[in-house]
């Protein structure tokens, strides 16, 4: 599995600033609703409820929002690179401005769970963030994303 498998360049945004982590599961919906074709409130409710269950604020800056969702055959994922920090009670309790969410079919076991410790492992390379930070182009966000995993696996 890759990244740019699950990640369509349309996906990855900037967004200046977000009010709230409600607010920010309303962009993701809206974005999911624009790309894949999400019912964006069911989106938002699922990411609601997940996040119910414990942060997805993993530290670093960076956040694993997730969600399964019925409509889907396979995993999708949106990034959004916040140009001011939110406030998302992470492990760590810093502020995060790297945002990667994962959508998953309802019924997607072991797909889901390789998913999403691709983009956990991903994020986890402080060289992939550093250039995510120094970047407001979508297109180059795509590209450092995507290209991450490819050239540590080869």
């Amino acid at each position: 599995m890759q990244l740019s498998t699950i990640l369509k360049p349309a996906a990855v945004r900037v967004i200046g600033h977000a009010t709230s982590k409600k607010r920010l599961f309303q962009d993701l919906g809206e974005i999911g609703q624009a790309v894949y074709r999400l019912n964006a409130a069911a989106t938002v409710d699922a990411l609601q409820e997940r996040e119910s269950l414990g942060p997805t604020g993993v530290g670093h800056g960076v956040a694993l929002p997730h969600a399964r969702i019925e409509e889907l055959d396979h995993v999708i994922g949106v990034f959004l690179r916040l140009e001011r920090p939110l406030d998302f009670d992470a492990v760590d309790r810093q502020p995060v401005d790297l945002i990667f969410a994962l959508f998953a079919p309802k019924e997607s076991g072991v797909e889901h769970l390789k998913a999403l410790a691709l983009v956990s492992r991903t994020m986890r390379d402080a060289a992939v963030c550093a250039k995510l930070r120094a970047n407001t182009d979508p297109a180059a966000l795509h590209a450092v994303l995507t290209e991450a995993r490819s050239n540590q696996a080869a």
